[in-house]
């Protein structure tokens, strides 16, 4: 078992070739992220899944799928999830909050039943940013955002989470808040450009970062935003130790484990206003406090480096571990194994069957 298994990578295909087993097979890496190319059927899915684990049975499978516009999975059986912004709206309408906290139940329980029977360990959800409005057509302040956010109100954000997480754990999936400590009130997307939030950090704790303080407890793992906070720290929040030890382990009181957001974004690739490479910002990211480290779209021949990136970054932190610039944490390597499942999970024809999965299907937006 590895030491401290901090790299999160991907893979280009819909199963595994050898210089993906070589790469998962190495020490640091703890994990890969699926994405829609990586999936034709169920049947395919699960393969490629079990083909991991025949590489490395402690290796965590993750994948974004919030439902709406964020669900890589969607053919084959898969459940078309709502965007969370069905739930927010369901509490303030006619069906109002009970029926509301259930359906969130409902949705966690059906996205992490039907993710777990395929073999994935780990969604990254919820989104617990806010949906700060904005005029039409616009709708909301943060475009990228939006509709995977639960409503404005950090009160109802942190209610509807809650039930979500809940129904994750009735499927035996943990969970992962993002992104922290909000990407709601910024308009520019961290994917193409470097936000900077320029609000006092009273404000941003008042609001934005409410929901961690409440939801500290069954949060398993927070995701922190490329965002930049300029009166908190320069740096963006996934490369703050102001922001991730000071605040969210310090004064919030989160203990699980700490992700970085994908390290090929424009919004990780200058710190302190300097470019840099991957490995740099790996580095960064797990010295203010992540636990693990996300490089996604890099194994792509069209990717910078033509697929070499994940090599390189492999490389270069073990190299930066020989020379002493990183240690590997024992903590850390115990709240990314605390991730894995620890009960099994129904086959996909069980699920189908299941009372509780049909249950929960009635109750979806």
């Amino acid at each position: 078992m590895p030491l401290h298994a901090p790299l999160i990578i991907d893979i280009a295909g819909t199963s595994l070739n050898a210089i993906d087993r070589q790469r998962l097979a190495h020490p640091l890496v703890g994990g890969l992220i699926l994405f829609a190319r990586n999936f034709t059927s169920r049947a395919q899915l699960s393969a490629l899944c079990a083909a991991i684990k025949r590489v490395r049975t402690d290796l965590l499978i993750c994948v974004d799928h919030e439902g709406g516009r964020v669900q890589r999975f969607k053919t084959d059986g898969f459940t078309h999830l709502p965007p969370m912004r069905a739930l927010g709206e369901m509490w303030m309408g006619k069906a109002g909050a009970m029926d509301a906290t259930q359906a969130a139940s409902a949705c966690g329980y059906v996205l992490g039943a039907e993710l777990r029977a395929c073999g994935v360990d780990l969604s990254f959800t919820p989104v617990l940013d806010l949906d700060y409005p904005a005029p039409a057509p616009q709708g909301s302040r943060s475009a990228v955002i939006g509709d995977r956010a639960f409503h404005a109100d950090a009160r109802v954000v942190s209610l509807l989470a809650k039930s979500l997480m809940h129904g994750l754990l009735q499927s035996g999936m943990a969970n992962c808040g993002k992104h922290f400590p909000g990407h709601g009130f910024v308009q520019a997307d961290s994917h193409v450009d470097i936000p900077v939030d320029r609000r006092s950090r009273k404000a941003i704790l008042k609001y934005d970062a409410a929901p961690y303080r409440w939801l500290s407890t069954p949060l398993a793992s927070v995701m922190p935003a490329h965002v930049i906070y300029p009166k908190v720290d320069h740096r963006p929040a996934g490369f703050s130790r102001i922001w991730l030890e000071d605040i969210l382990r310090g004064q919030l009181g989160f203990g699980g484990a700490i992700f970085s957001d994908d390290l090929s974004m424009a919004g990780a690739r200058v710190i302190d206003g300097q470019s840099v490479t991957y490995t740099q910002a790996a580095l960064a990211a797990l010295q203010a406090g992540c636990d693990m480290v996300l490089l996604c779209n890099q194994s792509l021949p069209t990717s910078e480096g033509a697929g070499s990136a994940i090599d390189t970054l492999i490389d270069g932190l073990a190299e930066a571990q020989l020379k002493g610039h990183w240690q590997p944490r024992e903590a850390s390597e115990q709240r990314r194994l605390a991730l894995l499942p620890q009960t099994p999970a129904l086959d996909w024809d069980s699920l189908m069957v299941h009372g509780p999965y049909m249950q929960a299907l009635d109750w979806l937006p």
